[in-house]
């Protein structure tokens, strides 16, 4: 494992570009779009600017983890003699399998392919390629570089090598991977999203503001952040996609999502990236600011 491909250069895609980059890996960062690609060069150089601020890496050690980088926009291109790819596009599930379809086209038939899927089944997406053995979850968690955890899924015909390689790997990064089976929502999201949809709901039905709910959350179970300010962060667009693949997966009315939700992801409103979900968010703020429609009120001193 040295050669690394990265689909998808949105926030996941360039914080797991990142990562492999600043761990030695040679790490090809492919996307459609070369302005998005230009975007994602510009966050890892600003997220690595950061740390070395802090003193964890040294300014040598940021330009050798850029120069680790090379983008592309055709994928048959970046996908060239990589030992692993790591797929990080949209939430959708269609897309996804339509990626992993010209994966398994244009990649050596020893190429391990993984895909960061929040929610979809592993072997549903291992099933459109003809090496299913090789096609596993590496569902990382935002943000890449500093959160620790990656939960390994293991599709339906995964194999054991293939398995306890991407663990190992997982370990070099320096992170803690976590081994589970392919069932929807996995072990993160399926625990996580009926907390967040029985917030949402609770906001709904009128028991609490969101204010309340967050606070209620934070300090009550010692979460860092509440469940309605994470589902902006996370993407409300996102959250409904999950809770919607937990729906179908099981087939219990537990996972249904709240109506609120809904309408909000109808409305175009889908938390921190369209600026306005639970709370409203400003470039350059510090202060988180309850979105008018639930409460007309400043939440003072609660940084973001």
């Amino acid at each position: 494992m040295k050669n690394i491909a990265v689909v998808g250069s949105g926030t996941m895609g360039n914080g797991i570009a990142h990562t492999f980059a600043q761990q030695g890996y040679n790490v090809a960062l492919i996307d459609i779009s070369q302005p998005a690609l230009e975007k994602a060069m510009a966050t890892i150089s600003k997220n690595l600017d950061r740390i070395v601020t802090k003193g964890v890496i040294t300014e040598a050690e940021k330009a050798q983890t850029l120069k680790n980088i090379t983008t592309y926009t055709v994928m048959a291109d970046g996908v060239k003699n990589v030992d692993l790819v790591v797929e990080a596009a949209t939430e959708n599930v269609e897309i996804k399998l339509n990626i992993f379809r010209d994966l398994d086209k244009i990649c050596s038939p020893n190429t391990i392919l993984a895909s960061n899927t929040s929610s979809i089944s592993i072997t549903k997406i291992g099933a459109v390629t003809k090496r299913p053995d090789k096609v596993i979850g590496m569902h990382f968690m935002n943000p890449v570089p500093v959160m620790k955890l990656v939960e390994v899924i293991r599709g339906y015909s995964t194999s054991d090598a293939v398995t306890n390689l991407v663990m190992e790997t997982s370990k070099k990064l320096g992170k803690t991977p976590v081994e589970v089976n392919d069932y929807p929502g996995f072990v993160a999201n399926k625990i996580l999203m009926p907390m967040i949809n029985e917030a949402i709901i609770t906001l709904h039905e009128g028991t609490a503001g969101v204010e309340e709910i967050d606070t209620v959350m934070k300090l009550g179970m010692a979460h860092p952040m509440g469940p309605l300010q994470l589902a902006d962060f996370i993407g409300l667009d996102v959250c409904l996609s999950i809770l919607r693949v937990l729906q179908d997966g099981y087939g219990n009315p537990k996972y249904a999502p709240c109506p609120l939700l809904v309408n909000m992801v109808m409305a175009g409103q889908m938390g921190a990236k369209s600026g306005q979900g639970f709370y409203t968010y400003t470039a350059g703020s510090k202060d988180l600011v309850i979105a008018d429609r639930f409460k007309k009120k400043q939440v003072s001193n609660l940084a973001i």
